[in-house]
Parts: structure tokens; sequence; C-alpha cells
């Protein structure tokens, strides 16, 4: 593979596939330059676990982190940056009371969790005003998957920023049990953000354009550190949490000299694990993976470019034509014989309910009629209005969505509360099989989805996972109404 960008229909194809031809590293003459990854060991955030069915904790958003070793004026939770990391079992009591010191509207969204989006559950239409609080409190049911998750605000209008300044936690649900009975010697969490620091340590803010094509950060780093180190022995077996909590990056994960196995997609167990040499992740996507060395040395987990697509001379086209080092496996000792992976995984039962409605949506791009100025983010024509039902939903419908995107950037569709089975797309990405809740939508292409709201009524929102498109208005609401489908 050379170092250009890998292509839209590519990257989305190589999402459900192994790809062979992605592999290794380029060897003898000619070869590209290899990306190198120094740093200190891969430290873990700080792990707030739930005890006797309740997990109560205090998140303090404030300015004053660091990142990349430095002093910054980024924002983090309890004074770092990813905040800490929350535990919860299936049947838990979560509870957060949000303090907001970082002088705007914030409040938070627990991303992939299937909670209730209603009074003080994960509501994106909470605002939290500089200098107050706000107790939330969510219970995760009793089946949900146990998986990798994540937390950040949701405060339209400021969302992208937030991130950018670093405001990401993640938020695991325990395996009760072992049912999944992964062979693993170690748990390791990657959060993968990014921004833009000048000289004294202050975060950048965007042109314009830098918002119009989704910002991307000239710093990756993965748990606030640039190029961390992680350790293993040859012959073991880890198992990685990857979420990328970028902005508006795609992250094209390769690890050199390795096959990476694919074990989870969006905190949902995969029905077997899969071998890959690519993992493509949107920003809001998380994945979970085996990683295997078999002798000593070290080896660069790299993002290659990927292209966003992009308007006239606007552009989602990675700035570097290189691949970016995030992190580096780094293994010595003597070689133990790596166990076996299970050849299934618990991955939960699709439903099998017969659908009940069906809708398109077009997600589009056009001169903006909002008075802000720039490119305008449209779903259905209109710009984000909070007070307005965009889809109204019978609890206990099943429905088909077909998204539609008629500009010439991806947009990564998310949707709170409810995840989705992916059904088919015009990129022909191999479904997962699986509950997920962001998927690519490519430019001029779309993707068709099958959403059970089984269960929650309430109000929530869709939108698309560039945060700097859904703060323009790129997003629109659901209300899935407790009445029945026939009495619609």
């Amino acid at each position: 593979m050379s170092g250009e960008p890998i292509s839209r229909r590519r990257a989305l194809a190589l999402l459900g596939l192994g790809t062979a031809g992605a592999a290794g590293w380029a060897t003898g003459p000619g070869a590209r330059p290899r990306p190198t990854a120094r740093g200190q060991e891969l430290a873990e955030p700080q792990v707030l676990a739930s005890r006797d069915g309740l997990l109560d904790v205090r998140l303090v958003a404030a300015p004053g982190v660091r990142l990349a070793g430095r002093d910054t004026t980024g924002w983090g939770y309890n004074g770092t940056s990813p905040g800490p990391t929350l535990r919860v079992r299936p049947g838990d009591l979560l509870r957060v009371r949000l303090v907001n010191r970082i002088g705007q509207p914030t409040n938070l969204h627990t991303h992939g969790l299937h909670v209730s989006p209603s009074g003080n559950g994960d509501n994106p239409f909470i605002t939290v005003e500089p200098g107050d609080s706000y107790d939330y409190a969510m219970r995760i049911p009793a089946g949900h998957p146990a998986g990798t998750f994540w937390y950040h605000p949701h405060h339209h209008g400021t969302v992208a920023d937030q991130i950018f300044a670093g405001l990401v936690g993640a938020l695991l649900v325990e395996d009760v049990g072992g049912v999944a009975d992964l062979p693993v010697s170690g748990d390791r969490l990657l959060l993968v953000t990014d921004t833009t620091l000048d000289a004294a340590g202050r975060v950048a803010s965007p042109t314009m354009m830098a918002r119009t094509v989704g910002r991307e950060g000239e710093l990756v780093l993965v748990n606030g550190q640039h190029q961390p180190v992680i350790t293993a022995t040859p012959g073991s077996v880890q198992r990685w949490r990857v979420i990328n909590g970028c902005v508006s990056r795609v992250l094209a994960l390769r690890l050199e000299a390795h096959r990476l196995t694919q074990v989870a997609q969006d905190g949902v167990f995969l029905p077997a694990p899969v071998d890959r040499d690519l993992v493509v992740l949107a920003p809001g996507n998380r994945t979970d993976l085996l990683v295997r060395p078999t002798r000593s040395g070290r080896y660069a987990l790299v993002s290659d470019p990927y292209d966003r697509g992009g308007l006239g001379m606007m552009n989602g086209r990675p700035s570097t034509s290189g691949p970016i080092a995030l992190a580096a496996l780094g293994t010595a000792g003597p070689a133990t014989t790596p166990p076996s992976v299970p050849a299934t995984l618990p991955a939960p039962a699709v439903p099998q309910s017969p659908v009940t409605g069906q809708r398109r949506l077009t997600f589009a791009m056009g001169m903006a009629r909002t008075g802000m100025g720039g490119m305008g983010f449209t779903i259905d024509g209109r710009t984000y209005d909070p007070d307005r039902d965009d889809q109204s939903v019978a609890l206990g419908a099943v429905e088909e969505w077909t998204v539609v995107n008629t500009s010439p950037m991806d947009h990564p569709f998310h949707l709170h509360a409810w995840p989705f089975h992916v059904l088919a797309g015009s990129a022909g990405t191999p479904p997962t099989g699986v509950l997920q809740d962001v998927v690519l939508v490519p430019a001029q292409g779309w993707v068709r989805l099958r959403i059970p709201f089984s269960d929650f009524p309430g109000r929530t929102v869709f939108h698309c996972h560039i945060l700097d498109h859904e703060d323009l208005g790129m997003m629109a609401t659901v209300n899935v109404r407790g009445w029945s489908a026939a009495g619609r």
C-alpha cells in the first residue's frame, strides 16, 4: 500500500473485510518512511467502578490538563483528559453529578449506552450553565451488552470545541460471569483524540473552513499521551479497547507486522473473531481487538491516511501523505505458546420482529440559511431545531431507515439510545451482524438500517458524528411515543 489516502469506497469496504493487501510494512529499496512511536508506557485513566449495584461519581469539567506531557489550557474531567474510566455492570444505577467550570454551557452524553433519554437520563436537551451542576441518573438495563462505550459533552453548538479541548472519558460495561471467555493477560484502553496546541499550550480555535471540512488536530493522542508504548510479552494476548474520540478524524488502524483480531464493534461482541489487517473507525466508533505478539521487538500502531471527501478547495484529505504513529507495541522476553482464541463469541441474537415502518433521510450540504454564514449542513433540508419533532416513532416499532448522503463528504450517522443493525450500503460493506451506533455514510452514497425501538419512550437526537457538522446543523430529533404501532 502506498502512502496515498485510502479511498472512501475502499476504506468503507475494509470495515467488513480482513484484507491481506493492506498488510505489513514496505521493505527494501524505495520503501515508504517507517513511522516511529516513542514515549512513556501507556497510562490508564483512573477507574471508578460500581459497588453493590451503584456507581455514584462527581465529574468536574474544568480547564488546565496535561496533554502530551505538557501543561495546557485544555479541558478535562476531574483534572485529566481523558477523564476517569467509569465501570458499571448490567443492572447498575449510574449517578453522575456534572459540575461545569469551563465558562460555557455543557452537558453529558453516555455514547452508545442503551438507556433512557428522558428526564435526568442520557438527555441531550439538558443545559448545565457555567458554575452550575446537574445530577444525572441512568439505570443500565439488566440485559445490556458488555463492552466499550464512552462519555462526552453534547451541548449543541459547542460539542466539537469541548471534545477538541479534551472533554472525553471511557465508560465500560463489565462482562459479568466472563461469558466471553477471552484468553487475555491484559485489558488496555486506548482512547484516541486529536487537538492542536500553540507554543504556550493553548488549544487552537478552528477557522470556518476547518469547521466546514471537520477539524483534524495536529497532535494525535492516546489516553492524552503522544505515542505511548504498550508493553507485552511474546505469546501473550492483550485486549485493546480502542475508542475514536476525535472530532472528525477517521482512524484506519494498522499494527506493524501483526494482524488484529476484532472481537467487538461499538460495544457489542461479534458472532466470531475476525482477523483484519486494517480496522477503520469513524468518529464515535469503538472496537475491541485481540493483539497477539509472537516475537520481541517494537511495532508501530498507526492510522493510515483516509480521504473523507471534500468540496472544492475544502477537503477532508489528511495534511500528511503518510501514516500517523499512534502508539507502539513493545515486546520483550522469551516467547510462549499463545492461548487459543474462542471460535465463537457471545453476540446478542438478532431479533426477527417484522418491520413496521420505513423512512428515508437525506444528509446534505449547501449554502446556509441560518444567518451563521458559510456552508449549511442539513437533514431533510433543515438545520437542527431542538423544539421541533423531526421523526415520531411508536414505542415497540421496528423500522428500516435509509440514510442518503447527497454531499461530496462522508458523514458518520449516529443515533442516541437505540442502536441499529446495518443491513446494506452503497459501499458494499458486509454487515457486522450485530447492533452498532455509528456507521459511515459515504459521499453520494447510502446505508439502510433496521432500528428496534423496543423500549425507552422519549425524545433524543440523531446526527452526523463529524462533530463540527453536528454543531453547524446536521442533527435532528426523534420522539418515541408510548403508543402502539397499531394505533398510529
